[in-house]
């Protein structure tokens, strides 16, 4: 909901950046590793509830994940960079989410339960993103085209960082995040239903007239 305001507010800032990684020659992939590790670290320091760690190495995680995307857009985007950075975010989001309910055994239900919303909503996006590539559907520059939904990047951000900072609260704010991840699956299955109503793949017969 918030993504496209926020990639906005940040893209003079983060492609400034960028264009310090671009003129040493570091490229997106790179930072797209480096962030990978930093986020296996958050996830690391989270299971060993070293929470407080966990949280600066997570805003870093997604730090880096925002500039490999800025590096990305100056050099040329590739469809290897796209595919690597679409699967070291979905990594680093479960991962995060299996990590909290492993250092907090009151809260795996929940954190089990958030983690199937994010695949279902992870389902719903690739397989939409897919057909829009069949379809010809415009996207917005990145290399999947996600529909709109209650709950994006920006709000994973900033609901982890609650959850994080909020020990206590934990189990709350988990299942609270699990229905609003919900709502945002139903939002994107809406969104392609819509989308393809009235869609028909015809068939020809193959067989030659006379």
């Amino acid at each position: 909901m918030l993504d496209s305001p926020i990639r906005q507010g940040l893209h003079q800032p983060l492609d400034t950046i960028a264009s310090w990684f671009e003129r040493r020659g570091i490229s997106p992939n790179q930072l797209t590793a480096v962030g990978f590790v930093v986020g296996v670290a958050a996830c690391v320091a989270v299971a060993a509830d070293r929470w407080l760690v966990g949280l600066v190495m997570w805003l870093l995680n997604r730090l880096i994940d925002g500039l490999d995307g800025s590096v990305a857009r100056r050099v040329g985007p590739t469809k290897l960079g796209g595919f690597l950075d679409i699967m070291a975010d979905f990594a680093i989001y479960g991962g995060i989410v299996v990590a909290i309910g492993w250092a907090a055994p009151e809260a795996r239900l929940a954190a089990l339960v958030v983690f199937l919303m994010y695949y279902l909503n992870g389902s719903a996006f690739l397989a939409w993103s897919s057909l829009a590539n069949d379809l010809d559907v415009e996207g917005d520059g990145r290399s999947l085209n996600f529909p709109a939904g209650l709950a994006e990047g920006t709000e994973t951000i900033v609901m982890m960082c609650v959850v994080l900072l909020a020990r206590g609260y934990t189990e709350v704010l988990l299942w609270v995040w699990a229905g609003v991840v919900a709502i945002s699956v139903l939002q994107r299955i809406r969104f392609v239903a819509i989308s393809l109503a009235g869609d028909r793949t015809s068939r020809e017969d193959p067989t030659p007239g006379s």
